[in-house]
């Protein structure tokens, strides 16, 4: 294969292409599919094993490469190709190529050297401008042929949006088509986002107006600029040093990837939208970015010398500057953008959820059940965490999800009863015996999936009671190292370093905090109640809250020895109060 730069395609045995790729180098680039490193890569593997012919397209350029890579993969779709998520048809700004063009709003592109701005990602945006326009220019909505020879032979009259005001009337003659084509060039600048152009223009005929006594002509100018100001103060405005420049952002997770799009003319974001983008062969986020840049700028007509983006693009695109801003308004930006994209994706996940909430919670459990070899499906996982204080007032916790979401009725918790000191295996060995010993006895269902928070030493010591019950193997195991987040499988001394994106990792994160906190809350209620511990505490019939209900209003033993039985009932009732009179007089330290 040459070395020089082009796309290349691969075709299954019924020769149907199944992937299609760009290189700067094509005999590097298809070569390194045949490398022995591949063979890390499971999805590759796969494609690789059905390749049964190539083909290749040799251009001038990389960046050629990339736009003939983006449109070859809309055509044919390759099955082993990211899939671009977003099939709608934008709405589009249209100036007719017309005498007395008209202005407005179409989601089909007509090749009749007409004018289109756009898409608008947004309807809402567009109708905002469209009105902006309708309120600052008065123009013909009729679609009559406004030919010259038409008018000079008379063959229109007005209509009623001459006589409430909405057009000048050009079908008669009372608007020539040089004052209607001005009006035109306005509007064209301000569709394009250059509000500042028309802005200066409409000052300079105000003071033109002004210095003529014209104040009537000076006051609708005057309006005009109002209305161009606030339309403006509706767009974002990060600096109006910054003009014509391209965003770009990316966001993804083990199988979509999402990139956002702003476009900043004269300071204002003028343009956003955001992409879904499916990964096929784990595809890094600077491919996804990198596609997505090439297909937005096409879909946009973007002609931006500056794009900023959060990393470095190897791929070089003639004319444009790459920036990795890291303070100013274009910082401001890009974390702009990356909010968008975060925004987006969390929002698709949680309609995806609302929508069929059973096909998103068994998407992870499928996910869950293939990152971690398991056997079925983890719906049930119980996770366990101790807590101690050098030592002293051991306890466990042990929480419960059901379905990839916590089920809080059936946490529980443990106070460590055979161990002395703090010996973190010991206890996590004694809990899961008496958890399982107890489910076993009671009959009830076991879980798919047994968490334990802790790396090597506290798997080996939960696998212990396992094995005592003779449980091992009949259910999964695993441990989680906080450090850097390591999953332990029983009888492998080598880690599992899942994505950090990844949903298992965060349903194995979510559950293990949820025991922690849930651990340390009761580890500390009954550090409290150690530590309130006075001779109160040890007269019979005097509990814990009992004491502190009367150390809080005395504020000391003595002086409730001090009080009489009527003072204390009124704190404790009648029949604690008795008990601790008799329990004072007894020991002749009562003073009445």
């Amino acid at each position: 294969m040459p070395c020089d730069p082009g796309v290349y395609q691969y075709f299954d045995v019924e020769g149907k292409i199944i992937y299609v790729g760009k290189a700067k180098n094509l005999k590097k680039r298809v070569s390194s599919y045949f490398n022995k490193d591949q063979s890390e890569n499971g999805k590759t593997q796969v494609l690789v094993k059905k390749i049964s012919d190539i083909k290749y397209i040799i251009v001038d350029t990389e960046i050629d490469a990339l736009l003939l890579e983006n449109n070859l993969i809309k055509k044919y779709q390759p099955r082993y190709n990211v899939l671009l998520k977003d099939d709608k048809t934008y709405p589009w700004i249209c100036i007719k190529n017309e005498p007395f063009p008209r202005v407005f709003s179409t989601r089909y592109l007509v090749k009749d050297n007409s004018s289109y701005y756009g898409p608008y990602a947004s309807v809402r945006v567009m109708n905002m401008v469209l009105d902006l326009v309708k309120q600052l220019y008065k123009l013909r909505n009729c679609n009559l042929n406004l030919n010259p020879e038409n008018i000079k032979a008379k063959k229109f009259k007005v209509c009623l949006e001459y006589h409430i005001g909405n057009c000048k009337a050009p079908c008669v003659g009372l608007e020539t088509e040089d004052e209607y084509n001005e009006t035109i060039a306005n509007i064209k600048e301000i569709v394009k986002g250059n509000i500042n152009t028309v802005a200066r223009h409409l000052k300079g005929l105000l003071q033109e107006h002004v210095e003529k006594m014209e104040f009537e002509k000076a006051n609708i100018i005057k309006e005009k600029i109002d209305l161009l100001d606030k339309f403006q103060s509706k767009s974002t405005v990060v600096s109006p040093t910054i003009t014509n420049v391209d965003v770009f952002s990316i966001v993804s997770d083990e199988k979509n990837g999402y990139v956002n799009f702003l476009k900043v003319v004269n300071g204002s974001i003028i343009q956003g939208h955001t992409i879904e983008l499916k990964k096929k062969l784990d595809e890094s986020d600077e491919e996804l970015l990198t596609l997505s840049i090439a297909e937005l700028r096409e879909r946009f007509h973007s002609d931006a010398k500056e794009i900023i983006v959060p990393f470095k693009i190897e791929t070089e695109f003639p004319g444009v500057e790459f920036i990795i801003p890291q303070r100013g308004d274009k910082k401001h930006l890009l974390e702009l953008s990356e909010r968008n994209v975060d925004y987006y994706r969390r929002e698709k996940i949680k309609q995806e959820s609302l929508v069929d909430p059973e096909r998103h919670t068994k998407r992870i459990l499928e996910q869950m059940k293939k990152d971690l070899h398991l056997k079925e499906e983890p719906r049930h996982i119980e996770c366990f965490d101790n807590s101690n204080f050098q030592g002293a007032y051991p306890v466990a916790a042990m929480t419960v999800f059901k379905d990839a979401r916590p089920n809080k009725k059936e946490y529980r918790h443990f106070n460590i009863k055979t161990v002395e000191g703090p010996d973190d295996f010991a206890s996590m060995e004694e809990v899961i015996y008496r958890r399982y010993k107890r489910v076993l006895e009671e009959n009830q269902s076991m879980p798919q999936l047994i968490v334990i928070d802790g790396g090597k030493g506290q798997l080996s010591a939960a696998l212990e009671s396992l094995d005592k019950l003779g449980l091992r193997g009949k259910v999964a195991i695993i441990g989680i190292a906080k450090k850097l987040e390591e999953i332990y499988f029983p009888g492998d001394s080598i880690p599992l370093y899942l994505d950090k994106r990844s949903e298992t990792l965060k349903i194995i994160q979510q559950i293990r905090d949820e025991a922690h906190r849930f651990g340390i809350t009761h580890h500390r209620s009954k550090r409290d109640k150690g530590t309130l511990k006075t001779e109160l505490t040890e007269i019979k019939g005097i509990s814990t809250s009992t004491a502190q209900k009367l150390l809080t209003h005395f504020k000391s033993v003595k002086k409730i020895t001090e009080a009489n039985e009527a003072e204390l009932a009124e704190i404790i009732g009648k029949a604690k109060a008795k008990i601790v009179v008799d329990h004072y007089r007894k020991n002749k330290s009562y003073s009445f």
